[in-house]
């Protein structure tokens, strides 16, 4: 239970002290409660990309950056991975408990039930010019969900928003689908009552009336499991800006949207993209392992080391270990080599053993592994930051949810520290 036992003193210039609570959270860990510094004594903190801020009190998802934790409502990553799929996992962040055998098939009926598109919908995805980028059609179509099914602005939304929280998980995995194809010109293919939720993705995707297609196992397996990986890592930049925009009482399409575009950035989203983007140049240029960790090394090169580091963990990225396994399985069935991961594997040994990256705390994050499981499953980088999106909706509507319920739930303002001008007078246009 988070409780406020204990007090800190800050002094002020003149002299004057002021008395800051101190909040102990369930993990041991505390933090300074300055709910009302500004209200009390005029001042505020200033805190660029708020690393020293905590924004909300969260039951969601518990980080531990020094010792390499991730948990999804007390449960280990690893855990979650090896004895769940992730419409288990997406029902445990959304309802904040594991699903049950019939609680499960429940889940997966309602589900399949809401997976089509009105047609409307569907005739969207032809307006787009080709080409255009599937993170500009997903975020655009999931703020279009609201005009389409706009039963929370009609009615009660305590009433509706369970209804809602299953259509947007069902149908983000149709729009994502239905993007794919429109970039490859090819015919929609319908959701299956028989699949599922992964099956279905694979099958939307890939499906051909010229071809005998059905979804491979162990890519379902994989898919899961990246799913799983990407569900939640608390108040990252996406999550924050669907709780922000969540703040000013928007629905939960315009709030997922906005998350969106969050994680359309490449800072955010888009880093498995840079890590192939990344052995691809090592390969095209023919250079040797031992040349890219020279240039890593030099202040001077313009070349970055993709896919290592983390903002949060100071250790091996919990997420990482697993995506490692899940691309090495995924490239055994297919009984071939793939020079990208042989590339990476090597990368990977020369970084782990060199005192620059070990001291720097430059272990492999998970991006430097997904986006190469994709690759082998068939995906083409476009859509990469699209299957990140799917995975972490069900964090973003877990965090909207909690939102909701949050006894403070005050609309998101931060401060700011005015760096402008003083006053100014207007000189008349003719005398300027």
């Amino acid at each position: 239970m988070v409780k406020e036992d204990r007090k800190a003193e800050l002094s002020f210039p003149d002299g004057t002290r002021y008395e800051l609570g101190v909040i102990t959270d369930n993990m041991g860990a505390h933090s300074i409660d300055i709910s009302n510094l500004r209200k009390d004594t005029g001042y505020i903190t200033y805190d660029p990309g708020y690393m020293n801020t905590g924004s909300c009190m969260s039951s969601i998802c518990y980080i531990d950056g020094e010792k390499g934790i991730l948990r999804y409502r007390g449960y280990d990553i690893e855990d979650l991975v090896l004895n769940c799929d992730f419409i288990e996992v997406a029902y445990l962040l959304v309802k904040g408990m594991l699903p049950n055998v019939k609680e499960r098939q429940e889940y997966t009926q309602l589900l399949n039930k809401h997976s089509l598109l009105h047609v409307d919908m569907r005739n969207f995805f032809r307006s787009y010019p080709h080409g255009a980028h599937p993170m500009a059609i997903l975020a655009s179509m999931v703020a279009s969900l609201s005009a389409f099914y706009p039963e929370m602005e009609e009615r009660d939304p305590e009433e509706n928003i369970d209804l809602t929280v299953t259509r947007l998980l069902s149908k983000m995995r149709t729009i994502a689908a239905f993007t794919y194809r429109q970039d490859k010109g090819y015919d929609f293919v319908e959701p299956r009552y028989d699949y599922s939720y992964c099956e279905n993705f694979l099958n939307m995707l890939f499906s051909s009336p010229v071809v005998d297609y059905h979804p491979d196992p162990v890519h379902v397996k994989a898919l899961n499991q990246l799913l799983i990986l990407h569900a939640d890592h608390e108040q990252n930049c996406s999550t924050s800006a669907v709780r922000l925009v969540g703040s000013s009482e928007a629905n939960l399409y315009a709030s997922v949207a906005a998350g969106c575009c969050a994680l359309w950035g490449p800072k955010h989203g888009g880093a498995n993209q840079a890590v192939m983007e990344m052995l691809e140049r090592i390969i095209g240029e023919g250079l040797s392992v031992e040349d890219v960790v020279a240039m890593a090394k030099d202040k001077s090169s313009s070349f970055r080391l993709s896919g290592f580091g983390h903002r949060v963990y100071k250790t091996f990225d919990p997420r990482a270990r697993i995506a490692k396994r899940m691309c090495q399985e995924v490239l055994a069935a297919q009984h071939k080599e793939d020079r990208l991961l042989e590339v990476a594997m090597q990368l990977e040994e020369a970084a782990l053993s060199d005192e620059y990256f070990i001291q720097r705390n430059l272990y492999p994050n998970v991006d430097f592994y997904t986006g190469i499981i994709f690759h082998l499953m068939g995906i083409p980088q476009s859509m990469f930051t699209v299957l990140f999106a799917m995975g972490r909706l069900p964090g973003w509507i877990a965090h909207y949810l909690e939102w909701r319920h949050d006894p403070y739930q005050k609309i998101g303002r931060p401060r700011q520290v005015y760096s402008g001008p003083e006053l100014k007078k207007v000189v008349p246009i003719s005398n300027r």
